[in-house]
């Protein structure tokens, strides 16, 4: 059956979707949900019958049906179909259906005169000669298939960038073609230019280049550690490999990026829910790859399971050490800190950073080294003692630039003017500050990274009123990067700040401004809806926005909105969901920012 809707044109049989004629790229299964809710266009489909329809005997979660519908939104516009609490989904546009022109069996032919034969007697007429055909061509293949050799099972080549990568030597590692990788070299491009100007460069390389590698390499003590990062339209993949030269760190490498959930996760959005069962089916089909392991505790952590990110972080430790891998072992001792600082268990988590600090300074990891300062500084600041944050992020600053990582390096610094903020001391807040821009300066940064300054000045103002000129200044440093998360948080502040203040023409123009259909945007579109008292229209960008963020692991963001949702009073909401929601994934931080909002709903 083909179906017309707007300007698409859907066969449920081939599964096609085209627009204005054009292909549509479209995954299987969501071509099967959409076929499902066409064909019970009347009807409301509970995800236990969209389950049941489109995966039939397979195990999955109900994550798979919002993650498909969440997906043909995106495709069709959010009011393609409607979400019916405790009930499921159904399509709501306006469609037709095409049936194709078939020329009936008894028809009369071009002159009107009734065929002769009927049906019956066609199929009497030429039966023997398609047997007699079928023979033929079983004999052919036969042959065939006693002479062709059996083939292996390729998979296929994975077309990639790469910008060169060189050791602290200078010394220029070229990666070379095999059976599993198609690499193209960006020799316009160096590692630390593409770094410091990623969120500028990146989108004009994605179309031709989807996925780009770069990384940097270092010899220490005899040893190669090599620090890779690859870009994809959905995210980033990194990990850190150590060799005893610098063809094996390669190998290792390549070896470690043929697998292909990889691939999947930087290509397409995935819940946080998904992403960890994808993580950890790759960690069960590769328990040895230790960068794997890694990325699957981080996944752990952003997703408040942290007894099952201690589990696999004690793992990691305890793999690392007994291959006497300091890099990993340093890394695993990180992530622990990280664990019990989000328990507050401050002082254990102090024990595991000093741990994490002697493994890199063993290796002369001088990134890392930084990293686990930064960290401490925050257990500093538990302890209100100043001097000691102001000690440890002056640390952490030397050592990022030392290893020459102006973004390490800049956030060390810009971190300090705001701690200095909390803890009152005002000359640091503006010293390190003003060290900070001098730096974006004299690196010559692309102006995105200057807008964190007046974002800092808007912290430090005293008055809602005083923050807004700062504010704006944030949205003209960055509008060539409206995404960044500096130019979300200051459009969030200035819309509430307009609305408060009652200028909704200038709040419409915050969401105006943007093009992109993100959860950032569709949160501005629920504040206006909510201030203008649209109920209906701001239930559906609430809902919107609750699930672009879910999808895209923006766990506070979803947590925001779905608190906002249980604040409504309407029917089209379900409270039950979302309050739920909330019980089962708020952290302890968002839990406090909110307490009297959640007193006052009984959560």
């Amino acid at each position: 059956m083909r179906y017309q809707f707007t300007d698409f044109e859907f066969n449920s049989t081939s599964l096609v979707l085209t627009k204005n004629g054009e292909t549509i790229d479209i995954r299987h299964n969501e071509a099967k949900v959409l076929a499902l809710l066409l064909e019970q266009k009347d009807n409301v489909l509970s995800k236990e019958e969209i389950l049941s329809r489109v995966w039939q005997d397979k195990v999955v979660s109900e994550q798979a049906v919002f993650q498909n519908i969440s997906h043909l939104r995106n495709l069709f516009g959010n009011q393609a179909i409607k979400t019916f609490p405790k009930r499921g989904y159904q399509w709501q546009f306006e469609t037709q259906m095409l049936l194709s022109a078939v020329k009936p069996a008894n028809s009369p032919d071009e002159t009107g005169q009734q065929a002769v034969l009927s049906a019956p007697e066609k199929k009497r007429a030429y039966w023997p000669y398609a047997v007699l055909a079928g023979i033929v061509l079983l004999m052919v293949a036969l042959m065939n298939w006693q002479n062709e050799p059996v083939l292996p099972k390729t998979e296929p080549v994975i077309k990639m960038a790469y910008i060169p990568i060189t050791d602290n030597r200078d010394n220029s590692i070229t990666l070379k073609d095999d059976d599993h990788f198609d690499f193209t070299p960006l020799t316009h491009l160096d590692t630390a230019y593409f770094e410091a100007s990623a969120e500028l460069e990146y989108p004009n390389l994605t179309d031709e280049h989807p996925f780009v590698l770069t990384g940097h390499s270092r010899i220490y003590d005899g040893q190669t550690h090599l620090d890779f990062l690859l870009k994809g339209p959905y995210g980033q993949w990194q990990g850190q490999i150590t060799a005893l030269s610098k063809d094996e760190a390669i190998k290792q490498m390549q070896q470690h990026l043929q697998q292909p959930f990889i691939y999947e996760l930087l290509s397409s959005a995935q819940a946080p829910e998904l992403k960890q069962a994808n993580l950890l089916i790759a960690h069960q089909q590769a328990p040895e790859d230790l960068i794997v392991l890694g990325n699957l505790i981080t996944t752990y952590i952003e997703t408040g399971e942290l007894e099952k990110a201690m589990v696999m972080a004690d793992k990691l430790a305890s793999i690392a050490l007994s291959q006497n891998y300091a890099q990993q072992t340093g890394n695993a001792y990180l992530q622990q800190s990280r664990i019990l600082t989000s328990k507050e268990l401050f002082e254990l988590s102090a024990h595991k950073l000093a741990l994490a600090i002697e493994q890199f300074e063993h290796i002369g990891d001088l990134k890392r080294q930084a990293d686990a300062w930064h960290a401490h500084s925050w257990l500093d600041h538990q302890q209100e003692d100043y001097p000691a944050i102001k000690s440890n992020l002056l640390k952490a600053a030397k050592l990022a630039f030392d290893a020459g990582d102006k973004a390490r390096e800049l956030d060390a610094l810009t971190y300090l003017s705001v701690m200095a903020h909390k803890h009152h001391q005002e000359n640091d807040k503006y010293l390190y500050l003003q060290q900070a821009e001098n730096k974006m300066k004299a690196y010559q940064l692309p102006v995105y990274h200057f807008a964190k300054v007046p974002f800092h000045y808007a912290i430090f103002a005293k008055k809602r009123a005083d923050k807004e000129p700062h504010l704006k200044q944030v949205l003209e440093f960055t509008a060539l990067t409206p995404d960044h998360w500096v130019a979300q948080s200051s459009r969030e502040q200035l819309m509430k700040y307009y609305i408060d203040q009652n200028r909704l023409s200038e709040a419409r123009g915050l969401v105006d401004s943007l093009t992109s259909d993100n959860a950032h945007r569709s949160y501005l579109k629920t504040l206006l809806a909510q201030a203008r008292q649209q109920t209906a229209l701001f239930v559906s960008h609430a809902q919107r926005t609750f699930e672009q963020a879910h999808l895209a692991g923006e766990r506070s963001l979803s947590l925001d909105v779905a608190l906002l949702l249980c604040s409504t009073p309407d029917s089209q909401v379900n409270y039950d969901f979302y309050s739920q929601y909330i019980n089962e994934n708020a952290p302890l931080y968002w839990r406090r920012a909110n307490k009297n909002k959640l007193l006052a709903l009984k959560l």
